[in-house]
């Protein structure tokens, strides 16, 4: 598969080293918002948007659906309905996250080294896309910090802020972050 279930080699960021710094994201999210509420969740994305996305939870929707839809592209499979999934229910949100990141872990896992740079057609919206398998792992995963990024970004603008969240203070490839502590 090219190296893309392992972790880096050669100065090379993996596809596992870009899921593990979304999953410690995820997990830093979800605390936060079992600690602060799911009126969080509520907060407004604001007027300008493209009307897709009125909320924080309906960004957190389309985070994880993006996710589970291009694997049931990728994978031929039929699509996910996410309306069903609560926009205001932290846990549910998720759980929904939990299961379309074990589904793209499994694509990965699965896929064979030759189908990785197979170029596939699908219809997204009134268009037609066509890419490998390749692209469109590394445009989920990077979609996912965008938008991980603009829930930082809603959330401040409202009063609420986290912690950092910057790759570079996550554990992937390993370093760390200790404060009040920098050498001279």
């Amino acid at each position: 598969m090219g190296g893309e279930r392992g972790g880096s080699r050669n100065g090379e960021l993996s596809f596992a080293d870009l899921m593990e710094y979304t999953e410690w994201e995820r997990g830093k999210w979800h605390e936060w918002l079992r600690k602060n509420g799911s009126d969080a969740l509520k907060v407004s994305a604001g007027p300008h948007g493209d009307g897709r996305f009125e909320s924080v939870g309906d960004v957190m929707r389309h985070i994880f659906s993006a996710e589970k839809r291009y694997v049931e592209r990728l994978a031929e499979r039929p699509m996910t309905d996410a309306a069903s999934v609560p926009k205001d229910d932290v846990e549910a949100l998720f759980q929904f996250g939990a299961q379309s990141r074990k589904e793209l872990r499994e694509f990965i896992e699965t896929l064979p080294a030759a189908q990785w740079d197979a170029l596939k057609e699908f219809k997204l919206m009134n268009s037609t896309l066509s890419a490998s398998p390749r692209k469109i792992i590394a445009h989920v995963l990077m979609h996912e910090i965008r938008h991980w990024a603009q829930i930082g970004t809603m959330l401040r603008l409202s009063g609420m802020k986290d912690d950092f969240h910057d790759f570079l203070f996550s554990p992937v490839m390993g370093g760390e972050l200790r404060r009040g502590e920098a050498k001279a």
